[in-house]
């Protein structure tokens, strides 16, 4: 008597609801296999250009791949993968469910009924959520981010998605900002890609309607940022040419820096500090500073195993100098909270530094002095360029 052919089953159930539409997902688990961190896969149809496809989301522990095939090649794939790698398979449909299992030789298939469940949508060109959705503005297009025909150039799609992210981010950061009309300072301003963005949104989708300047070193950037502002209809935007510490921003309801190099990221939470701004947010980059204080001073005798190698000295010295702007923001009044706002697919300098005013300053002082005290001794740190900013 033959045994049941328990995988031709499942594919042959796939292929039928691939056809049908009524395909919902199927994911792979009990992976044992050569590829590190690969948690599962998961199997659903889209349409594109050439057809039809089968989409593989291969699920890793901290990234996700995703290829497409065509239907041969995918069940070939799938006829490998649940004989050597895999262990189980769940196929979910709108009509039924099927559960398949594998113990060595042993296969087995459990199929159920599934009832008022829809089939999610196949366009893999689709709308994204995002917060900017119209892309027939002239700024779009002077920033390069679009082209004649108003569509997102292809080799700007990341920049685009990098953008509407930072929208996502800082939009409701302002909101919570009370003051009607408030003045955010973005210090570094480059080309304005965030500023451009986010006084779009805020204007004309929030309805939020806030100031915006962008601080620029670089003369002819500003003369574009003012012309391109300009012709957008961009009244509250405008960039000014300077560096950070020369810019008053006395009045500044909210003070951004992204990507400042080395101490300039401490010159922008100084100039926010000293305005006593309701936001200070900065993304860091080239913690220069401090690393030089760490390779000359004293460290503990602890930390030789990790600071000898300068690959862990430079991570640490990100780390350190961080935590200590962190610490001293919360000396001054801040609550802070640090996360990734970007992928580092995108760039490696990708953590943001978000302090927001709540009075705290004379809670806890001495605690938090206590701590930045700690951490200098330890990495063999005599200050940071923050602190003598601050004269703390």
């Amino acid at each position: 008597m033959n045994t049941p052919d328990r995988i031709e089953e499942l594919l042959t159930a796939l292929g039928t609801a691939f056809a049908s539409g009524s395909l919902v997902q199927l994911k792979l688990g009990g992976y044992h296999g050569d590829e590190p961190d690969l948690k599962a896969v998961l199997v659903k149809k889209i349409t594109v250009k050439g057809g039809d496809k089968y989409s593989f989301t291969y699920r890793y522990k901290t990234r996700d791949t995703i290829k497409n095939f065509a239907e041969a090649e995918a069940l070939d794939l799938l006829r490998a993968g649940l004989a050597g790698e895999f262990r189980s398979a769940q196929l979910a449909t709108t009509e039924f469910d099927v559960m398949f299992e594998r113990n060595g030789d042993k296969q087995r298939l459990k199929r159920t009924e599934a009832k008022g469940r829809e089939a999610p949508s196949t366009d893999h060109n689709r709308a994204k959520n995002r917060p900017l959705t119209e892309t027939d503005k002239p700024w779009l297009k002077a920033l390069g981010i679009t082209g004649n025909n108003g569509a997102v150039r292809h080799d700007a799609q990341d920049k685009f998605r990098q953008i509407n992210k930072m929208v996502e981010i800082f939009a409701p950061l302002i909101a919570a900002i009370k003051s009607e009309n408030p003045l955010i300072v973005d210090m570094g301003a480059g080309k304005g890609y965030l500023d451009f963005a986010l006084y779009d949104y805020l204007a004309n989708v929030a309805k939020h309607p806030a100031r915006i300047v962008g601080v620029e070193l670089r003369e002819q950037l500003v003369t574009d940022g003012n012309a391109t502002a300009k012709a957008s209809g961009f009244g509250g935007l405008s960039f000014q040419a300077g560096t950070i510490m020369e810019f008053d921003a006395g009045k500044a309801d909210a003070v951004i820096a992204l990507h400042a190099c080395d101490t300039a990221t401490d010159d922008a939470i100084f100039k926010g500090i000293s305005a006593g701004a309701s936001l200070i947010a900065v993304a860091p980059c080239c913690h220069k500073q401090v690393r030089r204080q760490m390779e000359a001073g004293q460290a503990d005798a602890t930390l030789d195993p990790m600071l000898r190698h300068g690959i862990f000295l430079e991570r640490q010295a990100e780390m350190i100098t961080d935590t200590l702007r962190a610490l001293l923001l919360e000396l001054n009044g801040y609550k802070t909270k640090v996360f990734e706002f970007v992928s580092d697919a995108h760039t490696p300098k990708n953590n943001l530094i978000v302090a927001e005013k709540d009075g705290r300053a004379g809670r806890d002082r001495d605690a938090v002095e206590k701590q930045i005290t700690e951490i200098k001794a330890m990495f063999g740190i005599e200050q940071h360029y923050l602190e003598g900013l601050l004269d703390v």
